[in-house]
């Protein structure tokens, strides 16, 4: 649901639109919608929305509905000057939406757990899960105060709600606390069936390489054989991205470190991964048509069965 978080990127394809809202006026610099109005409506009793937040950013970016005039300004100007983390946004959610198809399809799994869920957009992954397998069970974790609120709220609505047949909850939970989230996953999940852990623009909040292997690895070892892991994220080069990425990560009070490549594909360690291995996002199991599978992505990505 909610893409995604613990804040990813500091603020992140062919992306099924949510159950139908009314339609935004236009758009702006970013590709997204830049509507006159605030889209979000009244927020959630308790919410400030005077000013921006950096979930919210995310979900204009991907063009969702729940952000305010302040989201809609942060996201232009952060997108003029880091133009890599609304295009990272997109991609990484383009590989959620056929990753989530091919686990709830192919894999056969019926239950995810989503860490760093941020705020709704088109492709949440309860969403497509459900629509293959309407009996799935989604638990996403978040830590942050203002997300849970809003999202919440959001899971009361008829376009937002799980089907009858599944189940949906939102854990209050740190990645880096694992026995909380696994307390808050066994609350709703059954941990002796296979569960798909999903960790999307979240491992840069953890800038020691080490122990984001490790937090990883404790969350895949308590889940049983049968298991998935996805994960897609920013990756660092030795070009303008990362240059950008710095002088982002100076401005702002939650920095983002992005990681080669080689290091993203080190978590799948002792894994079997899925074809097409660690790659660029646009590229990992492109829809039939094939768009977008040659688009340039600072994003990469994989998925792995544990044995």
């Amino acid at each position: 649901m909610f893409r995604r978080r613990a804040p990813r990127h500091g603020f992140t394809a062919t992306v099924p639109t949510p159950r139908p809202r009314a339609a935004p006026a236009s758009s702006g610099a970013s590709g997204v919608p830049a509507a006159g109005r605030d889209p979000g409506g009244p927020p959630p009793a308790g919410l400030d929305v005077s000013t921006a937040h950096q979930a919210r950013v995310w979900n204009y970016w991907l063009g969702g509905q729940d952000y305010f005039a302040a989201d809609r300004a942060a996201g232009e100007q952060i997108s003029q000057e880091f133009p890599h983390l609304a295009q990272t946004a997109r991609a990484e959610r383009a590989f959620l939406v056929r990753a989530v198809r091919f686990l709830a399809g192919p894999a056969r799994i019926r239950q995810f757990l989503d860490i760093g869920a941020g705020l709704p957009a088109g492709g949440n992954t309860h969403e497509i899960a459900q629509r293959i397998a309407p009996d799935t069970g989604i638990v996403y974790a978040d830590n942050d105060p203002a997300v849970l609120v809003h999202a919440r709220a959001l899971l009361q609505t008829p376009m937002l709600a799980s089907t009858p047949e599944g189940t949906v909850s939102y854990v209050d939970a740190d990645l880096r606390d694992v026995t909380a989230v696994l307390a808050g996953l066994a609350r709703t999940l059954d941990l002796e069936r296979p569960v798909a852990l999903i960790m999307l623009g979240v491992l840069g909040h953890l800038d020691d390489h080490g122990a984001a292997r490790s937090i990883t690895s404790q969350l895949m070892d308590a889940l049983p054989s049968g298991s998935y892991l996805a994960i897609a994220d920013g990756v660092a080069d030795p070009g303008p991205v990362s240059e950008a990425q710095r002088r982002y990560n100076d401005a702002t009070p939650v920095p983002y470190h992005l990681r080669r490549p080689d290091e993203l594909a080190s978590f799948f360690d002792g894994l079997d991964l899925i074809e097409p291995g660690v790659v660029a996002c646009p590229r990992w199991k492109p829809d039939a048509s094939g768009h977008g599978a040659s688009e340039e992505s600072h994003a990469y990505c994989g998925v792995a069965r544990k044995r």
